[in-house]
């Protein structure tokens, strides 16, 4: 059966666009971006249309083979890869690359779910406009994954998340069929919003090809700084107080522990930190469509208030592009920093603002209490409630011993109180491989009837990306 798939996968993309583990390294493709999950594909696949991914999906289906779709590989759960029995395709949308649509007076853009995210910025960008979707792997990411995960980053507090910057999607179905949902509209009743269906599945439900994306018109300044905090509650102030004053100039609101910028200090000596250490870091930054005058006066009068109120103890402003770009780097280099420091146990976690000075104490305090001497690196999109909680293994204790060891029980601990503060155990990553049975312990049975009924009717076969969230 293998022999004859692989023919006929063969005879429909050309030979050098099926790659077989015999043939060719393929471990980039299998193994996830934190190196946890490591599978073996009976192939790679590279489509390099959307018809090309139909007839792969056919193909499949007829043959009984799985398919495990993949952007940039950037996952961080696990959803991307293939599981380790040999049989399943990985489908790679990498040849998916193509901007096909600017549509200034509509506002949007139409690109292939194989084009990396910072290409598609960069094209927005040139055609006068900006695309606000940004995270740390933007570099390699790509907007099929994006969307398949819902991804969040840094600008959510103004634009929302993956879905609020989609209005259309194409769509591969598990029988083939493909589904041209690419109209760009604002406003469509009728009926129900299957674009809202298929983002967030993780590939389970269909196979995202293409997408038409909301533009926005570019800032005319931007004004960002780093605000020193006492405590994680006078960081929530400060919110507070950057949201009434600035209203939706406010882009962007990261919180920093003091431990995620030590980590950042020993790894990358280099990076500035104009602050020094501090208990908590917040790095914040207004998007200002009437100018850089305009801008300063609002920075200035909320750091001055925050000052005079107690939030804040210190702030440094950028005065320069490379200033704020420097800021940025500082907090992106936070997931590299504890790479560099060992493995540890990631908690991709929202919970609603006004809990979340509750809930980080609490949970400092049990896993100080049951984990003496582990480390917890904290930093995050407080603006939006989504918090990447984390914990090393103690100095002197090997990582993945730890993990071995206590990754069951911290888990435990942790979403106990994400849960109990009304949190979610997924803000921005998605379920994938790593969440899977904990989704089904805490998601409502209702919801997960629901979720399998969904499945059920969509990929009858379960051909589609097994084993990941439902």
């Amino acid at each position: 059966m293998s022999a004859a798939l692989i023919d006929a996968l063969r005879a429909t993309l050309g030979d050098a666009h099926v790659l077989l583990p015999a043939e060719h390294d393929l471990s980039g493709f299998e193994r996830d971006w934190r190196k946890r999950y490591v599978g073996r594909a009976l192939a790679v696949v590279r489509p390099a249309d959307t018809a090309q991914v139909a007839a792969v999906v056919t193909l499949a289906r007829e043959h009984g083979v799985a398919l495990v779709p993949q952007g940039g590989n950037t996952g961080l759960v696990g959803g991307g890869v293939p599981d380790d029995s040999g049989t399943q395709l990985l489908l790679s949308l990498q040849r998916l690359n193509r901007v096909r649509q600017i549509d200034p007076s509509n506002l949007t853009m139409t690109v292939e779910a194989g084009c990396v995210l910072q290409y598609v910025q960069q094209a927005a960008r040139e055609a006068g406009w900006l695309f606000p979707l940004s995270l740390a792997a933007e570099g390699s990411c790509t907007i099929g994954g994006n969307l398949a995960t819902n991804a969040g980053g840094t600008q959510v507090l103004r634009y929302g998340n993956a879905r609020e910057l989609c209005l259309g999607l194409e769509v591969v179905t598990a029988d083939g069929t493909v589904w041209d949902g690419l109209s760009g509209l604002r406003k469509d009743n009728t009926g129900y919003d299957l674009r809202d269906l298929f983002i967030g599945s993780e590939g389970t439900l269909g196979v995202i090809t293409a997408a038409t994306l909301k533009l926005h018109p570019l800032p005319r300044a931007r004004m960002t700084a780093l605000a020193a905090c006492d405590t994680l509650r006078d960081a929530v102030t400060l919110l507070d107080l950057a949201r009434s004053r600035c209203g939706a100039a406010l882009t962007g609101f990261e919180v920093m522990n003091a431990l995620s910028l030590a980590l950042v200090r020993k790894h990358f000596p280099q990076l500035a930190q104009p602050l020094g250490p501090r208990p908590w870091t917040v790095l914040l930054e207004l998007s200002d469509s009437e100018g850089e005058e305009h801008a300063r006066t609002q920075f200035e009068g909320l750091l001055e208030e925050a000052l005079e109120r107690g939030a804040i103890d210190d702030a440094a402003v950028a005065e320069s592009l490379s200033q704020s770009q420097a800021m940025w780097h500082l907090r992106e280099s936070i997931p590299l920093a504890q790479s560099e420091e060992g493995l540890n146990i990631k908690h991709d976690i929202a919970v609603p603002v006004s809990r979340i000075p509750d809930f980080v104490a609490r949970c400092d305090a049990l896993l100080a209490e049951r984990f003496p001497g582990s480390r917890l690196v904290n930093f995050g999109h407080l603006g939006d409630g989504n918090l990447h909680y984390n914990l090393q293994a103690p100095e002197g204790v090997t990582a993945a011993e730890f993990l071995r060891d206590h990754e069951a029980a911290v888990n435990e601990v942790v979403y106990d109180q994400v849960t109990g503060h009304g949190g979610s155990i997924s803000a921005e990553h998605g379920i994938g491989q790593l969440k899977r049975e904990e989704l089904a312990q805490r998601k409502s049975p209702v919801a997960m009837q629901l979720m399998r009924q969904i499945k059920q009717a969509l990929d009858p076969r379960g051909l589609l990306n097994p084993g990941r969230v439902v």
